[in-house]
């Protein structure tokens, strides 16, 4: 900045000349030098204000912006996050469709050593050996004389081991809380619920997570504090899982059986009501998981759902009702059943000796193989395998299991001609008796597709029409006869009208190499009461045998149909099903006077 002087020579000379006084130029320069300076101040000190008052403008108009926001947005709890303990031990109860504990936790403690606070380490290796015959005493004592500084002992103990170690009087034992998972009701429905481990684990607390089961598949859910501990509520009735269990475990040593699975199912909501897979475990102490071996021998291996069979005969209403769902034949169609039936090197024949032609329904009550297939050849190999798709029959079922995508049905890898003749009678084709179970349901349900679910829904599901109404109707007729004339005759539970179809299938050899003589896999699948279906029954066996008589009897008839029919009359009444008693024909009478 340039400062004009406050006395210019040149104006000075000039008003010496005229005989001005020169100071008054000076008090004149001084003057206007002041007032710019204000000037300048003035216009600085705006600018400061102009900035202070935009800065102001602006926080408020930010502070009016959130405050609209949150006056606008529903209301919400506040959480507490802790960042110096990011584990989540608490974990939601699991219950039954009427609100009985499946899983719950139970307050317990961790034992935990300092070594290094330790005063009489060899005393306490040896005391707590005692305590815990797991533990090896030559093991604790290397570790708490060595250079550890910190030994995990037992990831939990009971309130008597606490106080027993207690009484060790060792301060280098110390005790940390946490929570562990506990399933009250033992093994009952071990195979859903599945179990729980710990995850991450501190001295303070632990992580408890998911192995199997709704367990894992709801780990997210179950360990989200945002559901503020609201139990996951499951489809099963737990009295009808017990009885199921029962039921099945006695027809399994009855019957010789190597395993067995059941599932009882509403076929209008979808729900799970029972499912059953032995043998069992008991997942409060769940088994180690098998590294050699076949998987399906361990206790763990779901059969209900992750076992694939051949699921015999019980495949045959689908083949008719496809056929009537085309309009190819009715129930009083006459189909020819003489056989064998030759495909190259194969052939197809009926169990025991058949009638050269009976009617569709009698293929159905007298399990014709020869009957099914020949109606099966008239469908045709892809609009079959469209149909059994639409059933749910060739993609993992959608049930809420970790091990669900396990189970896969096998398809043939060419849907030939004998493809379609062996699959109508449900051979070369694997699925789950799940998958069985929905197929049937649809059927019971008026022909509209029903996804099994564990989880409990107040609504009948509305799924996508596979059959007309008066074609599953037919179906449900024709599941009714084989009942009352037909192989499944020992299935009658007297007031609960049962329908269903039996199924044996000899067990392939595990190597692949052909079939087993005398091992079969044996199904009943059932539904009832058949004059207005409410559920669908299904009873499998791995290779039973029924020895009462003089000879060995291995088909579904004398297997899985009397365990299936002891089943459906336990638990029919604990599910509020009043038995009913069927309208029989009156005899005729004649009136004649006296």
């Amino acid at each position: 900045m340039i400062r004009t002087p406050l006395r210019p020579l040149a104006r000075v000379l000039k008003a010496r000349e005229t005989g001005e006084d020169p100071s008054v130029i000076e008090k004149e320069n001084l003057r206007l030098r002041h007032e710019a300076m204000a000037d300048r101040s003035r216009a600085r000190a705006e600018s400061r204000l102009l900035l202070l008052g935009a800065a102001f403008a602006l926080a408020f108009g930010t502070i009016g912006v959130r405050m609209s926001t949150l006056a606008a947005s529903m209301p919400e709890e506040p959480r507490v996050v802790d960042s110096g303990n990011p584990i989540i031990g608490q974990r939601a109860d699991i219950v039954d469709r009427n609100g009985r504990i499946l899983a719950t936790n139970l307050a317990t403690h961790a034992l935990y050593a300092q070594p290094h606070q330790m005063i009489e380490p060899e005393r306490a290796a040896r005391e707590l050996a005692q305590i815990f015959p797991d533990l090896n005493e030559e093991r604790l004592l290397k570790d708490f004389t060595g250079a550890r500084k910190f030994v995990w002992v037992r990831r939990q103990i009971s309130p008597e081991q606490l106080q027993q170690v207690h009484d060790i009087g060792s301060p280098g034992l110390l005790f940390g809380p946490r929570e562990m998972r506990l399933y009250p009701n033992g093994p009952i429905a071990a195979h859903v619920l599945g179990g729980a481990s710990y995850g991450r684990e501190g001295v303070s607390s632990a992580e408890v997570i998911g192995v199997a089961g709704i367990e894992r598949r709801f780990d997210d859910l179950l360990r989200d504090p945002a559901n503020e501990g609201a139990p996951l509520e499951l489809s099963l009735d737990l009295t009808v899982q017990a009885a199921a269990e029962e039921v099945l475990a006695g027809g399994m040593a009855l019957l010789n059986a190597k395993g067995a699975a059941s599932i009882i199912m509403d076929i209008h909501s979808g729900e799970i009501i029972s499912l059953a897979s032995l043998p069992d475990f008991d997942p409060n102490n769940r088994p180690p998981v098998l590294t050699t071996g076949d998987q399906s021998d361990s206790p763990l291996f779901n059969r209900a759902v992750q076992g694939v069979y051949e699921l015999g005969s019980t495949f045959k209403i689908f083949a008719v009702a496809q056929a009537m769902e085309l309009g190819l034949i009715n129930p009083a169609t006459m189909i020819d059943t003489t056989g064998p039936l030759t495909f190259g090197r194969q052939r197809i024949r009926d169990f025991h000796r058949m009638d050269p032609a009976m009617t569709a329904t009698d293929v159905i009550v007298e399990s014709s193989n020869t009957g099914t297939a020949r109606i099966a050849l008239q469908i045709g190999g892809q609009r079959q395998k469209d149909f059994l798709a639409d059933l749910g029959l060739t993609e993992p079922t959608l049930i809420e299991l970790s091990e669900a995508p396990s189970g896969r049905p096998l398809l043939p890898p060419r849907w030939g001609e004998v493809n379609t003749a062996t699959i109508s009678f449900g051979h070369g084709i694997s699925t789950s008796p799940l998958h069985l179970a929905q197929a049937y349901a649809i059927i019971a349900n008026g022909g509209t597709r029903v996804t099994p679910t564990l989880l409990r829904r107040d609504a009948a599901q509305v799924g996508p029409r596979v059959m007309r109404p008066e074609v599953a109707q037919r179906s449900v007729d024709m599941l009714r006869q084989v009942v009352t004339r037909g192989t499944a005759s020992m299935g009658e539970v007297a007031g609960y009208q049962v329908a269903g179809k039996t199924g044996t299938a000899d067990k392939p050899k595990a190597n692949g190499g052909g079939y087993y003589d005398d091992k079969t896999i044996t199904t009943f699948a059932s539904l009832f009461p058949a004059s207005d279906p409410q559920y669908v029954v299904v009873v499998t066996l791995d290779e039973p045998v029924e020895s009462a008589g003089d000879d060995p009897r291995r088909t579904a008839g004398w297997t899985a149909v009397p365990v299936a029919a002891e089943m459906i009359r336990r638990v029919a009444p604990l599910m509020g099903i009043r038995p009913q008693i069927e309208p029989t024909v009156q005899a005729s009478v004649t009136l004649s006077s006296n």
